[in-house]
């Protein structure tokens, strides 16, 4: 890189970006420079699955169309070099790409179209080879439009050096794919995730030098082992010997003795309340350090809880936690720029805390914002939190990609839960494979069976008649009769319309209110139950994993056999209850709700529940009952529903692979909605202010996932038709009118909003 000079240029003085400096000088970022530097990193990521060979021609020819004329006088125009000129999507860019892909096509034949899905995807997302819905932007199109346009001949007139036309790379017999037809789309992903985040790097090496520094902090497992030694040995020693504690010394040294076992996969069996958070991480931290693994990621279920666990390794790790769930960076590629790109996240931290659906959907994505992290999953332990939550419309494929990772990528997965599901091969009644199941499965625990004889710490109490619902009317006024209960309902509806019938002073809890909230009260709910004070909470099922929290009496809406397990969870969590001086059982109490559930995964578990149940008058969460459950519940959805198999190795064998079109289909959560940031707490308008005139600095966007609300579509443009909400930076939006976000119901939707006048805009 070099500062611009106002001379004539020489022939060799091709440019990859430019960046206007404080002093308003241009500085300028050579082409060739940038394309080495890209190679030699991308190939050092993919070193570790032997990919190198692959990630280096990548690298090398990602940017060579930056070689044609019309990108040069582009980036050189007469009104001021154009910062944003190397990205592809937008009015009047320029096509970039495609000639290298054409190139790689040309150079190496058959392994050249792996390359061009690489480099021709690299700004614009991995693409489709030839799906009718792609059009214009499928892989085959574009490289037969830039053949018809001459992009190559074009960047061929260049000066080019020949070891970048020629890399050494090349010179070789290239690896063959990992996995196999069946195993090209992720190997090609990961691949893709080596290019990206290369190019990011090197790009903000230049443009942004000092963040570029701050990526250079250090780790090593075996110091964070220590630190995780030290504190749970001090942990230990402060707490009282109660039979509990002593179930979870137990599950404890049974993780750190497991964990020295070959890498592959394991089942972390283990009561609500056992201690699966630290005794999942000390088996991960003992695991790395004995098989040189490089990270762990921590994959929840919930946004909602993803808080709390952040915070609890935070205060033994430090900075060496990063938390990762909200999808703040822009969907839109035509709204993408420079600083959104370098905003993205790329996991390089030694602890990850995600949701299952973040780590899911990144596995088979197609946006360069969400591959970028994936090369740092290889060579890692996974914590599945939660396994039994995996959707069964989409078991199928999810199950294929994490035995991929475990097989040829260095991943050593745990699926952590108390209700271990049924995750087996399974037939149909003919014979026919109906499920490719994880079959080399190695249990974590001892005796699943004497530690959960030893853990039972409640009674459970179901109606007689469960074809018999209640009204809240009537339960709200039973609840009355509890200072100190639980209940849990549903749906963010049902929380709301129980709430408003409830006692002045009872807590609300939903994913309507952001994390920052969340927080706040389920500290606050901590606080009083502590104190003996009193304290009636509603909430969504956000509370059912990870949120510690332990009540006398639980009421628990009629759910899946796993949600009612997780409900009891939070009843005489401790084991301490006492009445009249004895160590009695905790009290959960489930209902029949006014409705059910929409036709879906919570009644296909409200469904299995009543079948396992039927004729089952005690012992109702027998751990011995969930085979059948979730084989029933499991059963009521095709596991490849939406059909994201053979768009992604149907054709494989003949290198087409239809990336884009399966990204979209896997989508884990139904309308996933739009994510909203809130004005909650001191900070919240203040960081709000920022992102709005500073732009998605990385810093910044990491403080924001605390004050994200995610709603469905529909809310979200009721919202901005009342115009509660407004654009903040591309496809970022944010509450914009002082009462759209309540203390205690969080975000107000519009039929709640509408019934007072929304006050003026803040900003």
């Amino acid at each position: 890189m070099r500062n611009f000079l106002n001379t004539s240029e020489h022939s060799t003085d091709y440019l990859a970006h430019v960046l206007q400096a404080k002093d308003d000088q241009w500085r300028e970022h050579l082409l060739e420079e940038h394309l080495r530097e890209v190679a030699d990193l991308a190939a050092k990521f993919a070193a570790h699955f032997g990919g190198e060979q692959w990630a280096n021609a990548a690298g090398i020819w990602h940017d060579l169309g930056k070689y044609r004329k019309v990108f040069q006088s582009y980036i050189k125009k007469a009104s001021g070099y154009d910062p944003e000129a190397h990205i592809e999507q937008g009015l009047g860019r320029v096509d970039h790409s495609t000639a290298g892909a054409i190139y790689a096509c040309q150079q190496l034949k058959g392994a050249g179209q792996f390359l061009a899905y690489l480099i021709a995807g690299h700004h614009a997302g991995l693409p489709d080879w030839d799906k009718a819905e792609a059009g214009g932007a499928a892989l085959s199109h574009r490289l037969k439009k830039g053949r018809d346009k001459g992009y190559l001949e074009e960047t061929l007139t260049a000066f080019i050096p020949p070891d970048i036309l020629k890399p050494d790379s090349t010179k070789s017999p290239l690896s063959k794919p990992l996995g196999g037809e069946d195993g090209l789309h992720l190997w090609l992903r990961i691949l893709f995730s080596c290019l990206t985040d290369a190019d990011f790097l090197d790009t903000e090496r230049f443009m942004a030098p000092e963040k570029a520094i701050s990526r250079q902090a250090e780790w090593s497992m075996s110091g964070l082992k220590k630190q995780f030694d030290t504190f749970i040995a001090k942990k230990i020693s402060g707490s009282t010997r109660t039979d509990v504690n002593i179930v979870r010394e137990n599950v404890l040294n049974d993780c750190r003795q497991s964990a020295l076992e070959m890498p592959g996969i394991f089942t972390l069996t283990v009561p609500t309340g056992g201690g699966k958070t630290l005794s999942g991480m000390a088996f991960a931290l003992e695991h790395a350090v004995k098989h040189g693994k490089t990270r762990i990621i921590v994959a929840i279920p919930y946004t909602s809880i993803i808080e709390q666990t952040a915070e609890q390794y935070r205060e033994i790790f430090g900075d060496a936690v990063l938390e990762h769930h909200s999808n703040l960076d822009p969907d839109d590629i035509e709204k993408e720029t420079a600083r959104s790109r370098l905003a993205a996240e790329n996991w390089d931290a030694p602890i990850i805390v995600t949701t299952n659906v973040q780590l899911l959907e990144s596995l088979f994505a197609a946006r360069t914002s969400r591959c970028r992290k994936l090369h740092n999953i290889v060579n890692s332990v996974i914590l599945l939190d939660e396994a039994q939550l995996l959707p069964p419309d989409f078991l199928q494929p999810i199950l294929d990609v994490l035995r991929l990772l475990t097989e040829h990528y260095g991943v050593s997965l745990v699926l952590s839960t108390a209700t271990q599901p049924a995750l087996g091969s399974q037939k149909d009644s003919f014979g026919t494979t109906r499920l490719r199941g994880l079959d080399a499965k190695r249990e974590i625990i001892t005796d699943v069976d004497a530690l959960f004889e030893r853990m039972r710490r409640t009674e459970v109490i179901r109606p007689l008649d469960l074809s018999i619902r209640r009204d809240w009317a009537s339960l709200a006024k039973e609840l009355e009769a509890y200072p100190c209960v639980l209940v849990i309902v549903n749906s963010r509806r049902d929380a709301y319309e129980l709430f408003s019938l409830m006692p002045p002073g009872t807590v609300h809890l939903s994913a309507l209110m952001c994390g920052e909230h969340r927080s706040a009260v389920i500290t606050e709910i901590k606080k009083r139950l502590k104190a003996g004070i009193a304290v009636r909470v509603v909430s969504t099922q956000l509370v059912e994993a990870g949120v510690d929290l332990d009540f006398p009496v639980v009421y628990r809406a009629l759910a899946g056999l796993d949600s009612i397990a997780q409900a009891a969870g939070r009843c005489n969590r401790e084991g301490n209850l006492e009445r009249d001086g004895k160590l009695v059982k905790g009290k959960v109490v489930v209902f029949v709700p006014p409705r059910s559930p929409a036709k879906g995964l919570l009644l296909y578990g409200e469904q299995a529940t009543r079948s396992v149940w039927h004729g089952q008058e005690s012992d109702l969460l027998s751990h011995r009952l969930y085979e059948r459950y979730f084989n029933q519940y499991f059963s009521q959805e095709n596991p490849d529903k939406h059909q994201i198999m053979p768009l992604l190795t149907q054709a494989s064998r003949y290198g087409m692979v239809q990336f884009r079109s399966a990204a979209q289909r896997f989508s884990l959560i139904p309308d996933s909605g739009v994510s909203v940031l809130v004005p909650f707490g001191k900070e919240g308008f203040k960081l709000m202010d920022q992102l709005r005139y500073m732009g998605p600095e990385r810093w910044l966007m990491r403080k924001l996932q605390r004050l994200t609300v995610n709603i469905y579509e529909n809310d979200f443009k009721a919202l901005r038709k009342l115009g509660a909400i407004e654009e903040l930076q591309p496809d970022i939006w944010g509450v914009c009118v002082t009462n759209a976000y309540d203390q205690q119901l969080g975000l107000l939707t519009a039929d709640v909003l509408n019934k007072s006048q929304p006050d003026s805009c803040v900003f």
